[in-house]
């Protein structure tokens, strides 16, 4: 067996939660994100030593982008699918107000959804971009892809967001809609 390297279990402590909701945004699910993460540290693991004094962060986010991509074009069946819009809250919630209080739950609800429709390329681009602020160039480097494509997917991705939270009825121009709104509650 071999010893743990030194510095390693110090990032983990100290970086898991944030590489834990990248992994999320990433998968939808949170027992899904947990296995992502841990694979992903585990793929790190035997190469620590040479990562160490680099960036260690953005070896681990790219080692989930990729190991999240292999993964989803082995799964044939991609799960559930939710529903468009969940049923109208009832009794107590409806007559007491509480359904508004609960709108910031039901508008992350709806940018999960949102994103688990975009494409794998996509949804790695915005969740890398927008929600972990990563730059174009560091997420071109991640996904082995050129800035451009990382401008047209990020777009494109942004524009099915849009469009898709626009659905609920709720036009999309007042109110911020997509990463920009949706993503600054889960931080």
């Amino acid at each position: 067996m071999r010893d743990e390297p030194t510095g390693f279990r110090d990032f983990v402590a100290g970086r898991s939660p944030a590489l834990l909701r990248t992994a999320w945004m990433l998968t939808g699910d949170a027992q899904l994100a947990e296995d992502l993460l841990q694979t992903a540290l585990a793929r790190t693991w035997p190469h620590w030593s040479r990562i160490e004094s680099g960036n260690p962060e953005a070896y681990v986010r790219r080692v989930m982008v990729r190991t999240y991509g292999s993964w989803w074009r082995r799964r044939a069946w991609r799960s559930e699918t939710p529903v468009a819009r969940p049923p109208e809250p009832t009794g107590a919630a409806a007559a007491t107000g509480r359904a508004d209080a609960y709108r910031a739950v039901d508008d992350r609800a709806a940018l999960t959804a949102a994103l688990a429709r975009l494409p794998r390329r996509q949804r790695q681009v915005v969740v890398l971009r927008y929600y972990d602020d990563v730059s174009e160039r560091d997420v071109a480097t991640m996904l082995g892809c050129s800035a451009g494509t990382v401008k047209s997917q990020a777009a494109k991705g942004l524009a099915k967001l849009r469009a898709a939270l626009a659905d609920d009825g709720e036009p999309a121009t007042p109110r911020p809609t997509g990463v920009d709104a949706g993503l600054e509650g889960t931080r």
